[in-house]
């Protein structure tokens, strides 16, 4: 009969089996001779398992000299200029919505915005044209920033958690979210808007890492790296569910009073 440790590598899962079991200390208080077992350990299941797990906890279980997948990823999106941007977005397969995009969409607007609008991802005009935003959801939000006397190229820009098209239109994964992450980090850093508005449940999900309704999240000054927020409802919901408008016009006017109290 085979050892439950033959077992456990004849299916390949000798590395998590080994993981779950920390170096081990001499009597000096150092690691002793299972460091390099350790690392090649952690490495391979890191590797596998780094777009689902919560980001801070490999970083807590891994040695410091393991590096955790994606974060050399993460460093070159983080030093990425604007005219590198988008073609950057074009190339990347870091989930599998890239497989069946048609375009990528980065984002569009002024590069210099004191507003950020961050939605959910493309939909189907979306994913034709390469802009965000461009469907009724879209004209919707645009209509919103002409009462505020802002169009999407002046003073605004748009972008969304992903940045191409979850099939069926369907919301983002929590893994597909945190693979554009870095993406839209980046964007955020370039852009330094005065004021982000997030755009529906999966905005405000990642930028505040919470799964609050958008109900109790409303009315509310959030903060995301020492930006002040706002959450709304997303365009798309308002054209199903008319009688929400008024409550995402309170909140942009909510909004514009927050930055003006900003800039006094």
């Amino acid at each position: 009969m085979m050892k439950r440790n033959e077992i456990l590598e004849e299916m390949g899962l000798t590395p998590i089996w080994k993981l779950r079991r920390p170096p081990e200390k001499n009597d000096a208080g150092t690691i002793g001779d299972r460091t390099n077992d350790w690392s090649a350990v952690a490495t391979v299941v890191v590797t596998a398992n780094a777009q689902d797990a919560p980001r801070d906890i490999f970083a807590e279980t891994a040695p410091r000299n393991v590096l955790v997948a994606g974060d050399e990823r993460a460093r070159r999106i983080a030093a990425l200029a604007w005219e590198d941007f988008s073609k950057d977005v074009a190339a990347c397969r870091a989930c599998v919505l890239c497989e069946k995009r048609n375009k990528a969409v980065p984002g569009v607007g002024d590069i210099d915005a004191r507003w950020l609008f961050v939605g959910e991802g493309p939909g189907a005009e979306e994913d034709k044209k390469g802009e965000p935003f461009v469907g009724q959801a879209g004209r919707l939000l645009d209509q919103m920033l002409k009462a505020l006397k802002m169009t999407r190229n002046h003073d605004v820009y748009i972008a969304n958690v992903v940045k191409c098209r979850p099939p069926g239109n369907r919301a983002p994964t929590p893994t597909e979210a945190e693979a554009c992450r870095p993406y839209l980090e980046r964007q955020i850093a370039l852009i330094q808007p005065e004021i982000i508005v997030a755009l529906g449940k999966s905005a405000a999900s990642l930028l505040l890492n919470t799964d609050a309704s958008i109900a109790s999240l409303r009315g509310r000054v959030h903060c995301y790296r020492d930006v002040p927020l706002i959450v709304t409802y997303h365009p798309a919901y308002l054209l199903r569910s008319l009688t929400e408008k008024a409550k995402s016009w309170e909140d942009l006017l909510f909004a514009r009073k927050q930055l003006t109290q900003e800039t006094e």
